[in-house]
């Protein structure tokens, strides 16, 4: 058993899927995630074990919401799509419409049906990605063929909505990042030529079940997509300096695994809160430190890692180190506007 397998002791390793493929981007220079996901760790229930469970997932309303609105859409070999689509006009291929839904079998039938360069329109296409060494199955909401450009497009399926011409920011990021994932497979099985880097996203209008679509450019997440899967092929040199004693095998005493977090160095953000099933222990590791205030507030403050030395060197009872000096002069500066507009 290589090294990378042994962290996760006697257990089958997480598989990814497009949502933790995205989640990647999220906090690309964080060693504890890209370790953790590298060696496969089922980061949930690590977290369970060590009693700082996260709370993730959709709610079941969001889910039935979601499932009602993309079966609304595809109905009727996806006319209400079509409509919303307005270049396809060719063939509706359901890649997942037969007995055999072995994900080997539908991948095949994908790669045959893409290989067919005409008009159409696939529904439950099966791509697979290489991450860290494990091939991942991905499953689009749909590939569409534009005969006018001549290129693949991914077509993303939301229930948000987008009211007056808005949506949630942290949405169409989080659905632009997760339609990458789908481009970047498309674009290693077929080429950049045949993909284009703009995804057609589908959504509700106002507070109806009317689509719309709105076409999102990601070529800047295909960039931080593809720098962060080539770091976490590279991770297993970083495994192997670790120490022998670290471990992630869940019937360790607690002691144990913690100690075995400490060993990796984490990039706590508070954005790490939605998208990494550690982040609420990372959290609690993170109390007291500039990088529990956020990327801004720690990048700024060039290195300066202790809240409590900031505010020593905002009040003048900390004469700063030299690599201290700017981040102090800043500190500073602010506490006296503060204290000038207080008065």
């Amino acid at each position: 058993m290589s090294r990378v397998d042994s962290l996760r002791g006697p257990v089958p390793g997480k598989r990814h899927n497009a949502r933790t493929i995205a989640a990647l981007t999220g906090n690309p220079g964080c060693t504890r995630r890209a370790v953790l996901d590298a060696a496969g760790v089922d980061k949930p229930r690590l977290a369970q074990a060590i009693g700082f469970p996260g709370r993730f997932g959709q709610s079941r309303f969001a889910l039935a919401r979601g499932n009602a609105f993309e079966a609304m859409l595809k109905a009727n070999d996806g006319a209400l799509l079509r409509s919303v689509l307005g270049d396809v006009s060719g063939e509706y291929v359901d890649i997942g419409d037969d007995s055999d839904a072995t994900l080997n079998a539908r991948s095949a039938r994908t790669r045959e049906s893409l290989a067919d360069q005409r008009a159409k329109l696939l529904d439950h296409p099966m791509l697979t990605l290489e991450v860290a060494g494990q091939t991942v199955y991905l499953e689009p909401d749909l590939i569409a063929f534009q005969p006018a450009g001549g290129l693949l497009q991914v077509v993303e399926i939301k229930s948000f909505a987008i009211i007056d011409g808005q949506a949630d920011g942290a949405k169409v990021s989080a659905a632009a990042v997760q339609a990458a994932v789908y481009v970047l497979a498309l674009r290693r099985l077929l080429g950049d030529d045949r993909v284009s880097h703009e995804v057609v996203l589908v959504a509700p209008v106002d507070f109806s079940m009317t689509p719309v679509a709105v076409v999102l450019d990601v070529r800047k997440q295909l960039s931080t997509l593809r720098r962060q899967l080539s770091r976490l092929a590279s991770v297993s040199s970083l495994i192997a300096d670790l120490p022998a004693w670290v471990s992630f095998d869940l019937a360790q005493p607690v002691e144990d695994l913690v100690a075995s977090l400490a060993a990796l160095e984490a990039r706590y953000a508070p954005e790490c809160l939605s998208a990494c099933e550690m982040s609420v222990y990372c959290r609690n590791e993170a109390a007291g430190t500039t990088g529990a205030l956020g990327r801004p507030v720690r990048d700024a403050l060039g290195g300066v890692e202790s809240i409590e030395v900031v505010l020593a060197l905002a009040d003048g009872t900390l004469e700063p180190t030299g690599e201290q000096a700017e981040a102090a002069a800043l500190l500073r500066a602010a506490r006296r506007l503060r204290d000038e507009a207080l008065s």
